[in-house]
């Protein structure tokens, strides 16, 4: 009994990890640290072809673009200590974009909880557009074709 007794108290003395700590001093994580977070769970489901803008222009603006919310995701935190977020994204044709978007949700919850310790109070996907890869892809052997010819 007496060690079971000593144990419980230790567990409570140890800190954590949060942004309620006092005596280490507090954690905060930057917005941008969870847009990448973001980002990367996003592309991680497959059917996603970008997260942003659809096109070449777009592409190369969100990837030289500092702020998070022009990069297509945006972060911002509840009073409930959890994270709104906003992610738009293109998917690829033929898939079933509720689905796809519901996968999207998950992946970042998921993220979100392991790496920072907190919750995402709302996760709003945005579809902005669908590419279908095989056409271009056509397109482009075709013209080859032709300017070697």
């Amino acid at each position: 009994m007496t060690k079971s007794k000593k144990e419980e108290p230790e567990e409570e003395i140890i800190p954590t990890i949060s942004a309620e700590s006092s005596e280490l001093g507090t954690i905060r994580i930057n917005h941008s640290v969870v847009a990448g977070i973001v980002r990367l769970a996003t592309q991680s489901v497959k059917g996603v072809v970008n997260v942003g803008g659809g096109g070449v222009v777009e592409g190369l603006t969100d990837f030289f673009s500092k702020k998070e919310s022009e990069r297509g995701v945006k972060v911002t935190e509840s009073a409930e200590n959890g994270y709104e977020i906003e992610v738009r994204v293109v998917l690829e044709f033929g898939v079933d974009l509720a689905k796809i978007g519901t996968a999207i949700q998950e992946a970042i919850r998921d993220q979100i909880l392991a790496m920072t310790g907190n919750h995402t109070k709302c996760i709003d996907v945005v579809i902005d557009d669908i590419k279908m890869d095989s056409i271009d892809k056509d397109d482009d052997d075709s013209w080859t074709a032709d300017a070697t010819n």
